[in-house]
């Protein structure tokens, strides 16, 4: 009877060693795949990282885009009124003393006043540039002239009136400047 009762226990023994290095193997096998589940974690988790980052300077540099191009074409318009503006200009200083009573001409130089008042606004202004020493960056000479009462490269007369947006030459001044 001990002997039968050895043998069960040795049938036994092996059964539970069978089952331990199933379990063994189970746990081997779910600890692979949780090391691999967690390696796929990372990885997919970097790419949304990425995707992420990548999503975020598109954003940054479409919005730089978007900026630009709003500034471009905030340029060609002001460019596009200058002109008018210049217009204004020579109108008015075209006017004498007993016209610019008349209410049709004040309205006139009020918008033209308007017009000046919304450019600055925008942060464009006027270079003064009569009496100034030329300079190439602001200025483009139409005409130099021969003349005793100015040093040489004066601005003395402003054809058309240069701009700056925020400190910024948009249109250079067109200028007479005096020779010897």
């Amino acid at each position: 009877m001990a002997e039968l009762k050895n043998k069960n226990n040795d049938k036994n023994i092996e059964k539970e060693q069978k089952e331990l290095k199933e379990l063994k193997k189970l746990v081997e096998e779910l600890k692979n795949k949780f090391v691999q589940s967690e390696k796929e974690k990372q990885d997919y988790f970097a790419g949304w990282q990425r995707e992420k980052a990548d999503f975020i300077n598109y954003k940054n540099k479409e919005l730089e885009r978007l900026k630009n191009v709003s500034e471009v074409v905030e340029q060609d318009l002001i460019l596009s009124i200058l002109p008018v503006l210049d217009n204004f200009n020579r109108a008015a200083k075209a006017i004498n003393g007993e016209k610019q009573q008349d209410q049709n001409i004040k309205g006139l130089l009020m918008i033209k006043n308007q017009l000046e008042d919304v450019l600055k606004e925008k942060g464009i202004e006027p270079l003064q540039r009569l009496g100034k020493k030329f300079d190439p960056n602001l200025d483009e000479v139409l005409e130099a002239i021969l003349s005793e009462e100015f040093e040489p490269d004066i601005v003395i007369e402003e054809i058309e009136a240069g701009y700056t947006k925020n400190g910024k030459l948009i249109r250079p001044a067109k200028v007479k400047i005096s020779k010897r």
